[in-house]
């Protein structure tokens, strides 16, 4: 970003204003809640994405061998050089072996377990249902909506399973006896508690973000579903870090995996990173107002810390003329994707989100992240600016810190 893109509102007499009518948490000595974070971590040159060498792929999809429903559907959507965790991941898949895939977030990791998954579950009835198990809402209807388009050609149905939404639905829809089954950890420990997850069923597995599992509290639930499983099953585990509780909960689920490695420079290299001194949530929000109101700002992802912050932010933007959009947990899921699609679409050009958004999602062109709250760590940091600088591109993004 340009440093001389925006200038600061006065501190008007150093006040530091603790309402909490522009959204967000109240003034404090950090400004965040959570452990404190050097300011200067906030501040980086982007380093040009043409740095590093492109990927030269060793097959074409055409060469999997694929079922020829798939590759009709592959066709369509015009894909013919996989990316690195599906150049890699795909034939051993469809082989039935274990799988660790360690990728970057937006590097194609849903098609590198859905392509095989469907190609499984077509040509070996036996195998009975495949069950994928992802951190968020907005994951778990992303890769339903992979996972339809590839087997749109096939005669495989899904079930999604995520709260927020009626669970007698899921249930009739669980009664139909899907041969895919798609969810968080949480509402499918429901079902199956309540007797309508076919757990005996299961003959491949997925743990999709499975940092990020770990990182909100999931294990017991993740491994609780693990536990009524067959023995005899396929399991896949894809994450963009291998951490010693990852190593440990892999250890007990799997069966001589093949790992597979195609983690690159971490993408905030790839941003230019920048903060933004205030004095309290009134000055913010000017300051913020006028980022916002600048041309180049087109596509933006405010991140706050609380619900009710993150409801108020874009509720407040959106009276000043900002047409803005909001996803945190208090929202039901049909009104989160309808936010979210809006953004997607550039029906509006912000999204003010909490973590809920951090990880996961593909969010195509986002020019700019805004953290007008602090993350509550810098790995939180690290996935909130992930959000945009992908696909090769330079993005931005601005904290706001404390003057």
């Amino acid at each position: 970003m340009r440093k001389s893109s925006f200038k600061s509102p006065s501190t008007r007499g150093g006040k530091v204003f603790r309402n909490n009518k522009f959204g967000g948490q109240h003034n404090n000595r950090r400004g965040h809640q959570g452990k404190y974070i050097d300011p200067q971590r906030f501040v980086n040159a982007a380093v040009a994405p043409t740095e590093e060498a492109p990927y030269v792929a060793e097959h074409a999809f055409t060469d999997f061998g694929l079922i020829d429903q798939v590759e009709r559907a592959l066709n369509e959507r015009e894909f013919s050089t996989p990316s690195a965790i599906q150049d890699q991941a795909i034939k051993p898949a469809m082989e039935g072996r274990d799988i660790i895939g360690l990728a970057n977030t937006g590097t194609g990791k849903t098609a590198a377990f859905t392509l095989p998954m469907i190609h499984r579950l077509m040509t070996q009835p036996h195998i009975g249902v495949a069950l994928i198990l992802a951190p968020t809402r907005e994951l778990a209807v992303q890769i339903e909506e992979e996972f339809r388009s590839f087997a749109k050609y096939t005669n495989l149905k899904s079930a999604l399973c995520l709260g927020g939404v009626s669970i007698h639905r899921q249930i009739s829809r669980l009664r139909q006896h899907p041969r895919v089954i798609i969810g968080t950890p949480g509402r499918l420990k429901d079902l199956y508690n309540n007797g309508h997850l076919p757990l005996h069923k299961v003959g491949m597995v997925v743990l999709d973000e499975a940092d990020h599992m770990l990182d909100m509290g999931f294990i017991q639930d993740i491994r609780f579903l693990l536990d009524k499983l067959p023995e005899k099953r396929q399991s896949m585990c894809f994450s963009a870090t291998l951490t010693p509780e990852i190593k440990q909960l892999v250890h007990g689920i799997m069966n001589d995996p093949v790992t597979i490695s195609v983690r690159t420079g971490e993408t905030s290299n790839q941003v230019e990173q920048n903060i933004i001194r205030a004095s309290g949530k009134e000055e913010k929000f000017q300051i913020l107002e006028g980022l916002l109101r600048q041309s180049d700002f087109d596509k933006v992802l405010i991140f706050g810390q609380t619900k009710y912050g993150v409801q108020r932010l874009a509720d407040n933007l959106t009276a000043k003329g900002i047409a803005s959009e909001a996803i945190h947990g208090n929202k039901t899921q049909p009104k989160r994707q309808k936010s979210l699609r809006a953004f997607k679409s550039g029906q509006v050009s912000v999204l003010v989100a909490t973590d809920v958004a951090a990880r996961g999602l593909d969010i195509p062109k986002v020019s700019h992240v805004i953290n007008f709250d602090q993350p509550a760590t810098y790995e939180d940091y690290i996935h909130r600016i992930g959000r945009t600088g992908r696909a090769g591109e330079t993005g931005q993004a601005l904290t706001f810190i404390d003057r």
